[in-house]
């Protein structure tokens, strides 16, 4: 096992920056980043703990739900979910958050990075509501690097190609994995299966 532990050394594998493509990399914003955000109904949160224990976690909802108040801030909605609020406590302990926006049929995808804090505000949850309902809260962002990254990920993966998708890429349901892990009988699961469902029908 060759471990890379120096600069120097992962360097040597992957070879050294290119200063025109890190020239991509900017403070805010810009109009091109405005237009992604707009139309992405996706993005991931990662997060990570005072320790430096990670977290990354799926947002999404119709296309633009991320408010974009200004070239240095972005609102991200919080709505009902498992209530393990790993990625909240995370920011809770440290600010400092990656964002990966993603759109569906596009290869590119856009990073933020940046420092997050939470917002309850009734106005603000009001602002951001979706279906009749306010926001659970809010996740204020400010941008600190946002920049394009390239297709290279997207095409390898053949991620939006359905044909190379799996004909049941998720066959065991969650009710079933939590009633094996939990030890209960086989009708837990599928009773945890209904109200999932459910709550997916009523509670998005």
């Amino acid at each position: 096992m060759t471990v890379i532990n120096t600069y120097d050394a992962l360097r040597k594998i992957i070879g050294d920056k290119v200063d025109a493509l890190e020239a991509k990399v900017v403070d805010h914003v810009d109009e091109f980043a405005r237009e992604f955000i707009e139309k992405a109904p996706f993005l991931i949160l990662s997060t990570s703990d005072a320790e430096g224990n990670c977290d990354a976690s799926p947002k999404g909802d119709a296309p633009g739900f991320v408010e974009i108040v200004d070239d240095k801030t972005i609102l991200i909605p919080d709505r009902p979910g498992n209530k393990l609020a790993y990625g909240h406590e995370n920011v809770l302990a440290n600010p400092h958050v990656g964002l990966l926006f993603m759109i569906p049929g596009t290869t590119e995808t856009l990073r933020i990075n940046g420092r997050a804090e939470l917002d309850a505000s009734e106005p603000l949850r009001e602002q951001l509501a979706a279906r009749g309902k306010p926001a659970t809260l809010v996740i204020r962002v400010t941008v600190d690097q946002c920049f394009f990254h390239c297709s290279k990920a997207f095409i390898r993966s053949g991620l939006w190609k359905p044909d190379t998708w799996a004909e049941k890429p998720h066959t065991v349901s969650f009710g079933t994995i939590y009633a094996k892990k939990a030890n209960l009988p086989e009708e837990a699961g599928k009773a945890l299966d209904d109200a999932i469902e459910a709550d997916y029908r009523d509670n998005l």
